[in-house]
């Protein structure tokens, strides 16, 4: 009796098992994607970076029986690749094979996960890159990356949410490999994990996956509670200043309670395609700061965390959030030293073009709030985004990953529930919600700039000093009347500026 009460319930506590699948018979390659629900909010305090590196260290490093130069000797003839990744909520390992080699490849996805070697000589490689990354890279690499990480830092300052994932220049050197042991047994168990698995694989090959990873650490995880950012109030900016910054970097926004689980996101998917889709021309803000003024490369709009922007074409699967906040993104646009040097005719101007953009992106956002879209620009978005969002999911390993995001907020399909959203959406439904959720009052702006421009940008936003756009002769002499109307309001609209404070760059992220 006591042999089948067990029996049931170690059947139990398989059936209990988050399992996504997604049958592809017709496809050769098996993905495998294993969530974790832990993410950077279950980094201890003084150790932020700790759940990064554990996840690094167990994809970048061996196994009880093969070392990480083994493993990658053993899965190159096999085209097999594996990774992980991390934000705030979630850590996910990513396995990739050809479904001749799933059962070679096999038993290196188990040691990893369920024996990893955990080697000095490994954590002492991977921290060191971590620790590179937060010391020198964040700040040197891309300063339009580096105005993100600044704004999600100044946004949820004081909250679990605060720093990047990748830790603080301090947090990561008191890092040990005893504290990446006891982060793995605590925070990367079988209580807090989705298995997801994609492609062409056996009924038989997944009982076994999922009765091994029933070997996962036994612990229930303590995950804290949902991260609440503190209200803005004012407009406030932090300008970060660094030395030879190629131009004025600008990332800015506000906490906002929306996430895919609402049903209002369609209506600001909408809204905020129409304001400013990533990388997508026909954008208010593309159009009036780049395509009418050449005044950088793009100007994009956000209303959830959009991981790694500047490389990514489509909205990647992988980081699904609790908390969420709107934000725009203005590409690095000239500064006062540069116009000087290009323009003759400039060689008296004081600031560059950060404060006018700024304005320009803020007016269009009140402009929407205040009078919304119209029936063109609703039927036109919403036609686009219908076959826009089935882009996402081309590929085996995007369309698993956008299945798992779905479960985690608590739906099936959010790719095909969003068409059938959107095919019913009004647009007094657009209206309505962008009256709701978007404001002109209280944002958080982050612009990483070169020294010879932070004081003097400074000045001007806190004094609310006109900014006009400064142009060499040759482009305004091109320009309409009605552009160049529109620029002495832009250059006079008042912002509700609070506080704005100069940062040096060595001074972040510490």
């Amino acid at each position: 009796m006591k042999t089948l009460m067990l029996g049931i319930l170690l059947f139990g506590s398989l059936l209990a098992q988050e399992v996504v699948e997604l049958k592809l018979p017709n496809t050769n390659k098996v993905t495998i994607k294993l969530m974790f629900k832990n993410g950077s909010v279950c980094d201890p305090a003084g150790k932020e970076g700790l759940t990064y590196l554990t996840s690094a260290l167990i994809t970048q490093g061996g196994t009880g029986d093969l070392t990480y130069a083994d493993i990658q000797n053993k899965i190159y003839p096999w085209a097999a690749g594996y990774g992980s990744s991390v934000d705030k909520e979630v850590s996910i390992f990513t396995f990739e094979v050809h479904q001749d080699f799933l059962n070679d490849f096999y038993p290196i996805l188990k040691g990893l996960l369920l024996n990893p070697s955990f080697s000095q000589n490994d954590f002492d490689r991977v921290k060191r890159n971590q620790q590179n990354y937060v010391d020198q890279v964040i700040r040197a690499s891309s300063d339009e990356e580096y105005s993100k990480k600044e704004l999600e830092d100044f946004l949820f300052r004081g909250t679990k949410y605060q720093h990047m994932v990748q830790g603080k220049s301090e947090s990561v050197k008191a890092i040990s490999l005893d504290d990446v042991k006891n982060q793995y047994k605590n925070f990367f168990t079988k209580n807090n994990l989705m298995i997801g698995i994609a492609g062409n694989y056996s009924s038989a090959f997944l009982s076994t996956l999922k009765k091994d990873l029933q070997n996962l650490s036994a612990v229930k995880p303590a995950l804290p509670a949902q991260t609440q950012p503190k209200a803005t109030k004012g407009i406030n900016v932090e300008i970060i200043q660094k030395d030879n910054a190629f131009g004025s970097a600008i990332f800015a926004g506000f906490p906002m309670n929306l996430t895919r689980k609402n049903d209002d996101f369609a209506a600001m998917m909408v809204a905020n395609s129409y304001l400013g889709e990533h990388r997508k021309s026909y954008g208010k803000l593309y159009q009036k700061l780049r395509e009418t003024r050449s005044m950088n490369y793009g100007d994009y709009s956000y209303i959830e965390w959009y991981d790694n922007g500047g490389r990514n074409m489509l909205q990647p699967a992988g980081t699904p959030r609790t908390t969420n906040y709107f934000s725009f993104w203005i590409r690095p646009v000239q500064i006062a030293k540069q116009l000087k040097t290009q323009y003759k005719e400039l060689e008296d101007i004081k600031i560059g073009h950060a404060h006018y953009a700024i304005r320009l992106a803020v007016r269009e956002i009140d402009n929407l709030v205040k009078n919304g879209m119209t029936r063109k620009d609703f039927e036109a978005t919403r036609t686009f985004l219908r076959s826009y969002i089935k882009l996402y999911v081309q590929t085996p390993s995007s369309r698993l990953g956008y299945l798992m995001d779905s479960k985690f907020y608590g739906k099936k399909d959010y790719v095909n529930e969003m068409d059938k959203q959107l095919a019913k959406l009004s647009l007094a439904d657009v209206n309505k919600a962008i009256k709701k959720y978007w404001q002109v009052e209280n944002i958080c702006v982050t612009i990483v700039t070169d020294k010879s421009e932070a004081e003097p940008l400074a000045k001007s936003l806190k004094e609310n000093l006109t900014s006009p756009m400064s142009y060499s002769n040759i482009v305004k002499a091109g320009l309409p009347k009605t552009v160049l109307d529109e620029d002495d309001a832009v250059a006079n609209y008042k912002l509700n500026v609070n506080e704005v404070k100069i940062i040096n760059s060595a001074d972040t992220f510490k």
